[in-house]
């Protein structure tokens, strides 16, 4: 049994996307980022960065107490060696998983926040909005240059395209249209398509009715 700490951003949605895929029994504790919940002491005492996502494992392999893993990289990491699944055993193709997750840790999530974050202010920063908007448009470039040819990141659907796919969902704040990246709207309609995504979103949506579903 697993305890995931969520709300509905794309970051707190690889969690979910990963335990649905393997099936995994968990419960979503609410974390209200709005009303800076997750700047509460018990929360800190897992995620001492406070940010969602975080999880608790109440039954890891060491068979010790339980193990809290912060950072939504890591915890997909920790979730994919666990399950053995969604990482790939043989060394160049686990390579490229990394080397996706990585990007999209450093790269596509950190830059689409900062766009989304100036395109949403009341009056935008021109300054912001230009070198974040840029940065996104390359982004989503590299990911589309990734994917042709190819069905997912790095061979068989792995913990990267998890990564990767909440943060494109967010593409209309981002001002991208997928129209314009033909290999990028393929993979996200085929991820989408999956029942664990489905089941994903529904999960979220019941802790943030308001917010938009992982799949909207």
């Amino acid at each position: 049994m697993y305890d995931v700490y969520f709300w509905t951003t794309p970051n707190g949605y690889k969690p979910l996307l990963m335990l649905e895929e393997i099936g995994a029994d968990y419960d979503i504790k609410s974390i209200n980022i709005g009303n800076d919940e997750q700047f509460a002491p018990a929360f800190l005492d897992i995620a001492p960065n406070n940010r969602i996502p975080a999880l608790v494992d109440h039954n890891p392999a060491s068979g010790s107490k339980p193990l809290s893993v912060f950072e939504s990289g890591a915890i997909l990491i920790y979730l994919a060696e666990k399950s053995g699944r969604f990482l790939p055993e043989a060394l160049e193709p686990r390579t490229q998983v990394y080397e996706w997750l990585m990007w999209q840790m450093g790269g596509l999530g950190p830059m689409a926040g900062q766009a989304h974050h100036f395109l949403g202010m009341d009056k935008p920063d021109t300054y912001g909005v230009e070198r974040y908007t840029k940065e996104c448009i390359r982004l989503y470039g590299v990911l589309n240059k990734r994917l042709k040819g190819r069905e997912f990141l790095a061979g068989d659907y792995s913990i990267a395209d998890m990564a990767c796919y909440p943060w494109v969902w967010r593409h209309w704040r981002h001002q991208i249209d997928l129209d314009d990246y033909p290999n990028v709207k393929a993979w996200y309609e085929s991820i989408a398509a999956r029942p664990a995504t489905a089941r994903a979103s529904e999960r979220g949506a019941l802790v943030n009715p308001a917010a938009a579903k992982l799949l909207e």
